[in-house]
């Protein structure tokens, strides 16, 4: 079979005119009153139903501050620092061990992954309670924020 010998299976169909009169009926194949059945009718755009489903409140969209912690373990703490030094966000800033998340000073968070053997004083940082339990029995102290 080639291209040339195909034929459609189904014969187009033209479609209905309406609203001529003659004889199609007296309502011409548009039903009965309203207004679909009216010349010149307008349907309210679909999209105004998708609008009016928005909350009405005022900036719905804004979500407030990013509650983003990041998350420090005990392990890298060893690693990186010396006995008896202040472990806080602005020095593990500066060893690289965080980062800002869009340009803000972040929540840090420690957790207790890994073994501890040096005396750390950590402040102004959450500290899980695994991690805690780690870092007295090293003989370290937390101190927390007033915020």
């Amino acid at each position: 079979m080639q291209l040339h010998q195909l034929k459609p299976k189904h014969k187009s169909k033209k479609p209905k005119r309406i609203g001529r009169g003659g004889k199609k009926g007296t309502y011409s194949g548009r039903g009965m009153k309203g207004q679909k059945s009216r010349a010149g009718r307008r349907l309210k755009p679909l999209i105004r139903d998708v609008i009016k489903r928005y909350p009405k409140l005022k900036g719905y969209r804004i979500r407030g501050f990013s509650k983003a912690k990041v998350i420090v373990s005990i392990e890298d703490l060893d690693k990186k620092f010396k006995s008896l030094s202040v472990v806080n966000p602005k020095i593990l800033l500066k060893e690289r061990l965080i980062y800002k998340i869009k340009g803000k000073m972040p929540k840090v968070k420690i957790l207790g992954k890994g073994k501890l053997t040096k005396k750390l004083t950590i402040e102004n940082c959450d500290v899980s309670k695994g991690a805690k339990a780690v870092i007295e029995k090293a003989g370290g102290k937390i101190i927390e924020s007033g915020i």
